[in-house]
């Protein structure tokens, strides 16, 4: 068949690939840092479709395994990675830190960014009522309603210059006479 049966780790089972969780947990660990492997190298290593590996990094994402879109670049992480970075060392002491930023190829200083970035992120969303809802509610409908009136303003405007240019071509243009 394809040599995708005959990857390491993979199982047949009737008719489709199946691949046991070791193997799974296995290329996953390439994708996660230090490793950060991109997937489409992964891919060609392993034969293992791009598609069923991006299932697989977004299963490990969802488990809260730090595993970044972009690996080569930590400030290129996407803000889920970022969120599980910082969460998971938030209560570490520093050297538990400088270990786990070794192991994911960070700097503290990606952290300590990160982590203050989602504080200031949170203290400006402020709370939120009902009262703050309706009013943005009631903001809205009326530049809509302010939109809308504007468009028809627009088209009529658009209208009378067409009919002017039509009006010049038959009659042609007061210059003329």
């Amino acid at each position: 068949m394809s040599d995708k049966l005959s990857s390491p780790g993979a199982e047949k089972d009737t008719d489709m690939t199946r691949y046991s969780r070791e193997f799974q947990e296995q290329i996953a660990r390439k994708m996660m840092p230090p490793n950060s492997q991109s997937i489409a190298k992964i891919s060609q290593e392993t034969g293992v479709s791009t598609p069923t590996l991006y299932a697989w990094r977004n299963r490990y994402r969802s488990q809260g395994h730090v595993v970044p879109a972009k690996p080569e670049d930590p400030q290129g992480w996407d803000w889920k990675a970022k969120a599980a970075a910082v969460l998971k060392t938030v209560a570490m002491n520093e050297a538990e830190k400088a270990e786990y930023c070794r192991q994911n190829g960070l700097y503290p200083e990606h952290l300590q960014a990160w982590e203050q970035v989602f504080e200031e992120a949170d203290s400006m969303r402020g709370p939120v009522n009902a009262g703050d809802i309706g009013a943005e509610r009631k903001k809205v409908r009326h530049l809509e309603k302010e939109l809308k009136r504007k468009d028809k303003a627009l088209a009529e405007a658009a209208a009378l210059l067409v009919l002017s240019k039509k009006v010049q071509a038959i009659w042609g243009s007061k210059e003329e006479d």
